[in-house]
């Protein structure tokens, strides 16, 4: 039965590589979160079809190709999973900050060079933000997480653009919106896509829209949770930079408190993540990385 259709299946696999090649080049030229999870996904279905048919030619006894394809598929999953327990452990043990420590940029760098970001600064232009601040945030020393933070023209929106540096060289951009209720509570809409999987404040209301890529669609939608979330919205007036690094401590504090990462004191022994807090962030990552999905607080 395996050989019947054979030529099917290496036909099948051709296209597999072609698409993987495809969707290799476009997320290196357009660094997109969306099109990098469907470049998984082909990497992965290739992987196992492409074992499968190895395994059948060489001789995989009578097992189906199905049953085989199957085995390959576990895998590759059995693969990312140890792949990424060991990332996190790599990383709670590293010198990179779980909170950034953002600072003034006064270098001018923060937008890149690109057609992609003059269309974004004149659609800012459109809708009225204005510029507050650049800021600049060093992972390492040669990462820099480079950001900039606008209003809107009623002041009762803030945006906070993040320029996140990929492996390739380019450059992804992620879009946080933030309105303060006149409760206290922040109601937040971004598109961030990178795992984070510890607790928030419990007067964030914060959604995830890793698949909203567009920042009309993103403000559209945090203006919509605006009008369902009722009352009046208090005007931002504190300090972008202050107010930020502020919300960083109260993050790391809360996320001792809950178990979610050790006490500095415990760093150099254990790493920043507990063991509950590196499954939250392993099975967060594997959510965005393969379904586009974050939590929801």
């Amino acid at each position: 039965m395996f050989m019947a259709t054979n030529f099917e299946i290496a036909h099948g696999i051709f296209i597999l590589v072609v698409a993987t090649f495809a969707l290799a080049y476009a997320n290196v030229h357009f660094a997109s979160p969306i099109i990098a999870i469907f470049l998984r996904w082909s990497r992965w279905i290739l992987f196992a079809f492409a074992f499968a048919y190895l395994a059948g030619y060489l001789g995989g006894g009578n097992r189906p190709f199905w049953v085989l394809t199957l085995s390959a598929f576990l895998l590759w999953f059995l693969f990312e999973t140890g792949y990424y327990w060991l990332a996190i452990a790599q990383y709670s043990h590293s010198q990179l900050p779980l909170f950034l420590d953002l600072r003034k940029n006064n270098a001018g760098d923060e937008w890149p060079n690109q057609k992609r970001f003059i269309a974004l600064r004149e659609w800012l232009r459109s809708q009225k933000f204005t510029p507050l601040i650049a800021l600049k945030a060093e992972l390492d020393q040669n990462i820099s997480l480079r950001s900039s933070i606008y209003q809107s023209d009623e002041n009762r929106i803030r945006l906070q653009i993040h320029f996140v540096p990929q492996r390739n060289g380019n450059v992804s951009v992620c879009f946080i919106f933030s309105s303060l209720a006149g409760n206290g509570a922040r109601i937040i809409t971004d598109n961030i896509f990178q795992p984070f999987g510890g607790f928030y404040p419990e007067k964030w209301h914060l959604v995830r829209k890793p698949w909203t890529r567009s920042p009309q669609r993103l403000f559209t939608q945090h203006r919509n949770r605006m009008e369902k979330y009722g009352g009046a919205f208090a005007p931002w007036d504190e300090d972008p930079l202050y107010d930020i690094n502020n919300q960083q401590r109260h993050l790391e504090r809360i996320n001792v408190e809950l178990g979610f990462l050790f006490p500095r004191e415990l760093h150099e022994r254990h790493g920043k993540i507990t063991w509950e807090g590196r499954y939250r962030v392993w099975k967060e990552l594997w959510l965005l990385n393969f379904l586009g999905i974050a939590h929801h607080y």
